[in-house]
Order: C-alpha cells, then sequence, then structure tokens
C-alpha cells in the first residue's frame, strides 16, 4: 500500500505550519516566475509569486474557517469554504483570458496562461497543507516549462508565408513548380495590376514544414527570384507562448 503524500487540512493549523505553507508557495512561485523570466515572457517573477500567493492565502482562509461552518439550519449564516478555491480558479481564468492575444495566424500567451492556472493550483495545494501534492505539481511544471521546451522547438510543424513575385503577364507564374522539389506548397491569394511599371503583382500563401528550431530558408527565394522579382516574403503562423 502506498502512504499518501499529503494530509487532511487540521481544524486548528498552527502558525508554523502556516508560515510554512506560504514559504511553499513562494519558493515555487520563484522556480516557475525565474523560468518565465528569464525567457521574457509577460508573466515574470512578480506575477507568478503573486498569484500563487493569492491562491495560497484563499486556501488557509478557508482552513481557518473550517471549524466555523456547518452550523445549524437555525444560525444567521452558512456558508461553504471550499468556494474561496472556485473563486480563485475563476479570478486566474480572467486574468489567463486577458494574456492570451491574437493577431491574424499569430497566437500568444497560451502558456502564460496555463502557467497562471498550473501555479494556482499549486498554491492552492501548499495552502491546503498538501506540501507533497505541491512539490510534485512544481516539479513536473518545471520540467515542462524547461525540458519539453527543447522537444518542442525539435517537432516539425506547418509554417506559413506570404510571397509577393511581380510579373510582366497578366496570368500568374507557375510558383508551385518552381518550388515543388523545395517541399514547398503554393496557392495565388491576390494580384495587383502597377500601371505605372507595367506589371502585376501576384501574392501566394506558402506552406512548408520545419522544427521550430530551424531557421526558414532562403533558398526557395533564390529559385523564385530566377523567374520573376520578388517583392514582399512575410512570415505568418500560429504561434502560442
Amino acid at each position: 500500500m502506498f502512504e499518501p503524500l499529503c494530509c487532511d487540512m487540521p481544524l486548528h493549523p498552527t502558525w508554523p505550519d502556516l508560515v510554512a505553507r506560504l514559504l511553499a508557495t513562494l519558493v515555487a512561485g520563484f522556480l516557475i516566475g525565474l523560468n518565465r523570466e528569464a525567457r521574457g515572457h509577460s508573466a515574470g517573477l512578480r506575477t507568478t509569486i503573486l498569484v500563487g500567493l493569492a491562491a495560497c492565502v484563499a486556501m488557509i482562509q478557508a482552513n481557518m474557517l473550517l471549524d466555523v461552518s456547518g452550523k445549524g439550519p437555525d444560525s444567521f449564516v452558512r456558508m461553504d469554504v471550499m468556494r474561496f478555491a472556485l473563486g480563485v480558479l475563476t479570478g486566474v481564468g480572467f486574468i489567463g483570458g486577458g494574456a492570451i492575444l491574437r493577431r491574424g495566424d499569430l497566437v500568444t500567451g497560451v502558456t502564460t496562461a496555463a502557467t497562471m492556472w498550473i501555479m494556482t493550483m499549486i498554491g492552492l495545494a501548499f495552502g491546503g497543507g498538501q506540501f507533497g501534492l505541491g512539490a510534485i505539481a512544481t516539479v513536473l511544471t518545471l520540467v515542462t516549462l524547461q525540458g519539453l521546451k527543447w522537444v518542442d522547438l525539435k517537432i516539425s510543424r506547418d509554417h506559413k508565408a506570404i510571397l509577393s513575385v511581380s510579373w510582366p503577364k497578366n496570368s500568374p507564374p507557375d510558383l508551385q513548380g518552381m518550388i515543388r522539389t523545395l517541399g514547398y506548397e503554393a496557392r495565388l491569394v491576390s494580384m495587383e495590376h502597377d500601371p505605372s511599371g507595367n506589371r502585376f503583382v501576384f501574392s501566394f500563401q506558402i506552406r512548408w514544414k520545419q522544427p521550430e528550431a530551424d531557421q526558414p530558408s532562403t533558398d526557395v527565394l533564390g529559385v523564385v527570384g530566377e523567374h520573376c522579382t520578388v517583392e514582399r516574403f512575410d512570415m505568418t503562423g500560429e504561434r502560442s507562448f
């Protein structure tokens, strides 16, 4: 039989126990926030610590109010102290929703919102005196943010870009035929006529697969440049941080 990693919340926690819960949350928030701060993300050291401490304090308050809840139906007030944790999670949901931004196909802030969420759960665990659960969650969070980042960068994924080329004819060039051998796909998305230069500008959306860690290859621009003039090359794509 396995022994439990955490104990039930005592009805009358001592001050040393409460201080230990706050300090454990502070350490967890520091480690996770330091990882985010070092990478220059929006939810850094102080934000992560404050979110964890807020959750921890809410759970500690719920713990301290356990012995005054559950009164009889003739009492003046009855309260469910476990709603404190639900309130904290709802509040963090608003923070996480505000951290997620979308500009076209570019998505940012998803990992930041997820970090705030797991930090809240870690704070609730430590606030409830579940030190083992909180410690394991902290370690797994650090492994996910630090260790799996390298794996994420090595995964081959779809990339997109808009490539605009000028062409003297009113029919688009066979861009797909030019870049197919390089592993790219092309699709015409717009056409403009430039009367002053007596030319047409065709814009194509091109797709290819490569790991996030690799720099985009410029081979495609060289191949296309042999047949027509490259006007613009704008990288697009859906990424989350």
